[in-house]
């Protein structure tokens, strides 16, 4: 079993993604049910995990329609206004759906390097955990200190760090700030880490296994095969890569693991942070 716990879904229209920018014309496309079964395929994803690509309800409710429509489709992290007054009573209108799985802010796109720390942002999230659902964190690394001050204001909160907080790759000099705030707070055990979107992170044209294999070793330290996850972040990733090389390197990457935890990290663990319901019945752990 292989479930890509992180991947977008859109039909483009350019008033609605402005983030795409004129050098990422390849993601200027729709990518829906055709393409994400195409993925599936090519790569061996047997469930995915859509996440949200722009602050709306209205993607919110698109990715949880298309979802209920599409067995491919495990889960969905979407977005709401968790700084709203009324987000109470919103996210209580939205539980009746079984799909949706969590919520997600674009905090990396924040002026402020400690919004993550908002008191009424904070108010919203605090509401998460008794719910069920989970947070996932996208950041920059330079965000790392604030979000580590952040997760120890909710303990209780069931937390995903997106794209191993998104260091930055140069091939000829290792991120050492990233490490020394990554590896604090993988400390937190409410935290589980995706290994994903790390390729659109590299600042040369072109990367290798070399490139990668330095972030993988930081991750699977800090974070243990027990708290990380698969992702691919397709179709963001075809900045870089497409789907099925990332997945190899994955593979490859990962072949030193046991059997086990293997399928912790491709398919279990996401299953269990989630709470997936999955076609395919998953080894007792």
């Amino acid at each position: 079993m292989l479930i890509d716990s992180h991947h977008h879904l859109w039909r483009y229209s350019e008033d609605q993604y402005p983030w795409i920018n004129d050098d990422m014309s390849v993601l200027r496309h729709d990518f829906w049910a055709d393409e994400l079964t195409q993925v599936a395929a090519e790569s061996g994803v047997t469930g995915f995990v859509s996440v949200q690509a722009r602050q709306s309800l209205a993607e919110t409710n698109s990715l949880l329609e298309f979802a209920n429509s599409n067995p491919l489709v495990n889960g969905v992290v979407g977005w709401f206004p968790l700084a709203d007054a009324d987000i109470a009573a919103l996210l209580d209108q939205y539980l009746a759906d079984p799909l949706l799985k969590g919520v997600r802010h674009v905090v990396q796109d924040e002026p402020d390097d400690r919004f993550i720390l908002d008191a009424e942002f904070n108010r919203g999230v605090g509401l998460l955990a008794e719910r069920g659902l989970v947070y996932d964190i996208l950041i920059f690394a330079k965000q790392l200190p604030a979000s580590i001050e952040f997760l120890d204001a909710h303990p209780d909160l069931n937390a995903v760090l997106d794209h191993i907080a998104k260091p930055t790759i140069d091939p000829f000099q290792f991120d050492d700030r990233w490490e020394q705030s990554f590896r604090e707070i993988a400390k937190r055990p409410n935290l589980t880490c995706k290994f994903s979107g790390v390729v659109t992170e590299v600042r040369d044209e072109q990367w290798s296994m070399e490139t990668i294999r330095p972030y993988w070793d930081v991750a699977l330290d800090a974070f243990g095969p027990s708290r990380l996850m698969f992702g691919s972040d397709w179709p963001v990733c075809l900045l870089k890569s497409g789907h099925k090389r990332w997945t190899d390197t994955v593979h490859e990457l990962v072949s030193e693991l046991s059997e086990h935890e293997q399928a912790d990290f491709f398919s279990n663990n996401a299953i269990r942070v989630y709470g997936l319901q999955t076609s395919e019945p998953t080894r007792e752990v």
